[in-house]
């Protein structure tokens, strides 16, 4: 007797099909948005760039502080998909908001919601997926997710390139047609995914956060992460570099695409180099890609040069991704993970306020270099941070105590 071939839709769960599918149709949405964004804001709106920094460095740092508590949220009434659920109809909402807006208050208002619901929604899918999938196969799954995801953000950008190559410059019109992925996104949640079960009587809900028994090596990576975040400001002032050079909106999209796929390419090589050569060293390179991304940017401002600085930033975020977050699994404790996990997302989000806003500043009251070299310049700090607090710390005895 022959066993039946195993396929990839005979291996993911339904729950997890469904949910992919609801996160690649929300990223077609946000990546048809996001890139046009401070341009629309710039050129439509006349906001200055510290202002675009000043909404891009909210939006963001809402939805990394909601991470972290939106997972307590969902354990406490094991309500993935109404959590879910609301969280993707948020960030739905938000796309009329932002096809209206006549002032940047109301961008500012709009990018707050849509950013809102990303934090409420992430920790509850995750936690859906997990539930409905056994645990030997969970790598494979959120393999799966993670490719939904990113493909997603590739056609997003993609789509917007030929929306705004036949209607150029009319950026409320890619707005209003975000809205129909997205709507699709929160149907497939409401009829595709089972509905929510009751939490058991005997379960009892406790929230513990003690930093008692954390490695010293740890901490110092948290400084490392907080050094490095502050000088890494939104990829839009990457799309403001661009629409400064002179590239024409179409051409902005088309360039923010190139960086999606060069970063979607090497999600998984840099997973596995690291496995092989170490995590260290390849966080390292992420980061020397980051610098020369950046320094880059900085000294050059020719149209043609830019899809090669987009790359390398694509590189770098291929490179660092997925890997920085194992590298927080080698520092932490198993009974500690759930907390490290949250330290170094709540450090990456207490810095994108001030990084975006110091961004902002910089262009406006010195030129369109100064964040890129500012970048660069905490970026080659962090590295010897790095090295010398992390990787190979001057007084290792004193953290085996």
């Amino acid at each position: 007797m022959h066993s039946q071939p195993t396929t990839l839709s005979s291996t993911i769960p339904r729950t997890v099909w469904v949910v992919g599918w609801v996160s690649f149709l929300m990223d077609v949405s946000s990546e048809m948005v996001y890139p046009l964004v401070p341009l629309f804001l710039s050129s439509s709106l006349g906001a200055s760039k510290f202002v675009i920094g000043t909404i891009e460095g909210i939006a963001e740092a809402a939805a990394s502080f909601l991470k972290l508590f939106s997972g307590l949220l969902a354990d406490r009434f094991h309500r993935y998909k109404l959590l879910m659920g609301l969280g993707y109809g948020i960030s739905t909402c938000s796309r009329p908001l932002l096809a209206l807006a006549t002032h940047w208050g109301i961008v500012l208002t709009a990018r707050f919601i849509d950013r809102t619901g990303k934090g409420l929604r992430t920790a509850p899918r995750d936690a859906l997926i997990v539930a409905a999938t056994p645990q030997t196969q969970l790598g494979m799954v959120f393999g799966f997710h993670r490719s939904m995801d990113t493909a997603g953000a590739i056609l997003g950008p993609a789509l917007a390139f030929g929306l705004l190559a036949v209607w150029p410059a009319d950026y409320r019109l890619v707005f209003w047609l975000s809205v129909v992925p997205a709507t699709l996104a929160v149907g497939l949640i409401l009829f595709g995914i089972r509905a929510d079960q009751p939490s058991s009587p005997a379960s009892r809900f406790t929230w513990s956060w003690s930093l008692r028994g954390l490695d010293a090596r740890f901490v110092g990576f948290l400084l490392v992460i907080g050094v490095f975040s502050l000088g890494h400001a939104s990829t839009a002032f990457l799309l403001l570099k661009a629409e400064h050079a002179g590239v024409s909106s179409a051409w902005i999209s088309g360039l923010y695409l190139l960086l999606n796929i060069t970063h979607f390419l090497l999600l998984m090589p840099s997973g596995m180099l690291s496995d092989r050569i170490g995590r260290e060293r390849v966080i390292i390179l992420g980061f020397s890609l980051f610098i020369a991304a950046y320094s880059g940017l900085a000294w050059f401002a020719n149209p043609w040069s830019l899809g090669g600085f987009f790359v390398l930033y694509g590189m770098y975020m291929g490179m660092t991704e997925g890997v920085l977050r194992a590298y927080v699994a080698t520092l932490v404790s198993e009974r500690q993970r759930a907390t490290g996990f949250g330290l170094y997302h709540m450090v990456a989000g207490i810095m994108i306020f001030p990084a975006n806003v110091i961004a902002g500043m910089l262009w406006d009251h010195i030129g369109p270099a100064a964040p890129f070299w500012f970048g660069s310049g905490l970026a080659a700090l962090a590295i010897g941070l790095f090295v010398g607090v992390v990787w190979r710390p001057p007084f290792q005895a004193l953290y085996k105590h």
